[in-house]
């Protein structure tokens, strides 16, 4: 047993060290450089909110990486009852994309941000609230030593799932729509544990495809068309850019 202990200790490692080596390429979300308003006409510069999320993994019992997950509260405002990773918007005393992804997972589900090793921050995504979101990813070495606390607030569960299944073609189904003048695939993974049926979809399935194919360094067994919106360039800009993003 110490050999297996031992083995799949080193292959953790080797993870980490390859994960440290990734570049995310540059982020087409970066805010407009510094310019007059008055030149273009159009008023306020617009500066998008920047959210991070958590992509904890750790090794299951048979070996497996896997990712924690959590079910928003049915009470939220936004996307209630939905699966998502722990993570949020970053507040003035985050020192970086880590940072705000940590905070806000002990926050959300009590992990300590000292049980997590950060590897890699990958390529930028937006949501459909114009939020720019990082995913951050990190691995917990001891699952055992996490004793989840969860914000009844915010979240109603806290659940894992094997990487890999978001680079495979099982439990997925997809439709195809289109915004904006693109067309795009939306995934949807199916996830069931004991009597629990768990949906994972949207923005939250489209960094798990990428992350998972970081990590495995290979692509999907299905094919994925994705949409690059251009943020606004002014803030009066914004409500119809939202109003686009928002029809389904």
């Amino acid at each position: 047993m110490a050999g297996e202990g031992s083995g799949a200790g080193a292959e953790m490692d080797a993870l980490i060290r390859r994960l440290r080596l990734h570049q995310a390429g540059p982020s087409p979300y970066d805010p407009a450089p510094a310019a007059s308003p008055a030149a273009g006409g159009g008023g306020e510069l617009f500066r998008p909110r920047r959210a991070a999320v958590l992509v904890c993994l750790f090794r299951g019992a048979a070996g497996e990486l896997r990712v924690i997950l959590t079910k928003r509260s049915s009470t939220l405002s936004t996307h209630s009852g939905e699966v998502s990773l722990p993570g949020g918007k970053a507040e003035e005393g985050d020192a970086d994309d880590a940072a705000t992804a940590l905070r806000e997972s002990k926050e959300e589900i009590g992990l300590d941000p000292s049980l997590v090793t950060v590897v890699a921050s990958l390529e930028h995504f937006l949501s459909k609230h114009l939020l720019v979101v990082v995913p951050v990813i990190g691995i917990l070495s001891d699952i055992q030593a996490f004793i989840p606390v969860l914000n009844v607030a915010e979240v109603d569960e806290i659940f894992d799932v094997p990487l890999e299944m978001f680079l495979k073609d099982e439990n997925r189904t997809s439709e195809e729509r289109e915004k904006m003048g693109q067309t795009f695939t939306v995934h949807y993974f199916t996830y069931v544990k004991e009597d629990h049926k768990y949906l994972i979809w949207g923005l939250t399935a489209r960094i798990l495809i990428h992350a998972a194919s970081v990590v495995y360094e290979r692509s999907p067994d299905f094919p994925e068309r994705r949409a690059h919106f251009n943020l606004p360039k002014y803030t009066k800009d914004c409500s119809s850019m939202l109003a686009g993003l928002a029809k389904h």
